[in-house]
């Protein structure tokens, strides 16, 4: 419980679903194996949240889920420690409809050797007082289990059940923040409320303690932006005071689903300033946002499973009852598009940080010298932000 959060790339892992809503387990596995790329993906995969459609399976399915991400998670990380590389942690999602479903989902989690849990508190439906539920119902589990694991709130106002309450209070993330087991937050918000969440956890908690993640994956373009120039410094400032001066420790990307590598060089591009190639990974990743959208509805969770049934790592693209599905011409379209967005960062990147699928021989990436993009230097060659058009 003293180490520091997890910092990087958290990928909210999509569910694969038969007919029954059921979860189908060899297909779940190879989600989770692809999201880890051997470790050139995600740095935490996040089972059972909002991009696994947790409120759209049942609690026992939940469970299973977290049962399966763990120990596929503990599988794959032999595998990376093999080759020298940082093991992934297995973050599971808790939340439930109500609150007696959401403790015995941490009891689940922690049994099952979850490095953390992410909980939703105000998407439970009869959780009436916060401070007690946490304070005392699970304070009390933890106790009477003998061990504990860490705790990340998460805030998405889409999933409150209360519109009028859509966001957590600064004070209640404040006083939730003196609690051991509770070590971060994930926001799906501003960087105005991502910077009232840090300032009211500093005050229980040391510098690096509570970790922010960015929850509307593209505001990282935003937050790590750096200008020259006067009006580059004023905005600069600016930022650091919504922020509080403390930065998101990772960011949480669910179309990270389908280019795990690609999503983790841009991470890394953008904590590290990179401006050229935050330019790249930006303009294609808004094409592929605009990809999932068919007039004024967005589609991105059948979009993301197409994705991957179109790249040989599942079977079934089923979405859950009550998530909107793709039309036979929406799929041609998007396919199309994703298509030509996969080329088109293919000849302006570096192959290391191509995802290809699990099964793959020959691990392409590694020891590959000659390809056009970046190349053995870092270098991008004749690659141009301007070269990614509209597909």
């Amino acid at each position: 419980m003293n180490d520091a959060p997890r910092r990087g790339l958290s990928i909210p892992s999509i569910t694969v679903l038969d007919a029954a809503g059921r979860v189908i387990e060899a297909e779940q596995r190879r989600v989770f194996r692809h999201n880890a790329q051997q470790g050139y993906g995600a740095d935490i995969i996040f089972g059972v949240g909002t991009t696994g459609e947790w409120n759209r399976i049942s609690n026992r399915e939940r469970q299973r889920l977290i049962l399966l991400e763990v120990d596929e998670v503990a599988k794959l990380n032999r595998q990376i420690k093999k080759q020298n590389r940082q093991a992934v942690e297995a973050w599971v999602g808790v939340t439930a409809e109500t609150c007696s479903e959401a403790l015995a989902n941490i009891v689940c989690a922690l049994e099952a050797g979850a490095d953390a849990a992410v909980i939703a508190p105000l998407s439970i439906a009869d959780l009436s007082d916060m401070q007690n539920f946490f304070q005392r119902q699970v304070s009390n589990l933890f106790d009477y289990m003998g061990k504990s694991l860490p705790l990340f709130l998460y805030d998405n106002a889409d999933l409150a059940v209360d519109p009028k309450h859509a966001h957590l209070r600064t004070r209640d993330v404040k006083k939730l923040s003196r609690l051991p087991f509770i070590r971060g937050i994930k926001v799906s918000a501003s960087r105005k409320v991502l910077g009232n969440y840090t300032k009211g956890a500093l005050h229980f908690k040391d510098k690096g303690e509570f970790g922010i993640y960015i929850g509307n994956a593209m505001l990282m373009f935003q937050v790590f932006h750096l200008e020259d120039g006067i009006s580059g410094l004023v905005r600069e400032y600016w930022n650091r005071y919504l922020l509080h001066n403390e930065l998101p420790i990772g960011v949480v990307s669910g179309p990270a689903n389908v280019l795990p590598r690609e999503w983790q060089r841009a991470w890394r591009a953008a904590f590290t300033g990179d401006q050229r190639l935050m330019q790249i990974y930006r303009t294609a990743f808004e094409q592929f946002g605009a990809a999932c959208k068919f007039g004024q509805q967005e589609k991105l969770l059948a979009c993301l499973k197409y994705a991957l049934k179109l790249d040989g790592v599942i079977e079934s693209d089923r979405v859950a009852a009550g998530t909107p599905s793709l039309t036979d011409d929406e799929r041609s379209r998007f396919a199309r598009q994703y298509i030509a967005i996969k080329a088109q960062l293919a000849e302006l990147t570096d192959g290391l940080w191509h995802t290809h699928r699990e099964e793959e021989k020959g691990r392409r990436g590694e020891g590959e010298k000659g390809r056009k993009g970046e190349g053995a230097t870092g270098r991008q060659g004749d690659g141009e932000t301007g070269r990614i058009r509209n597909a």
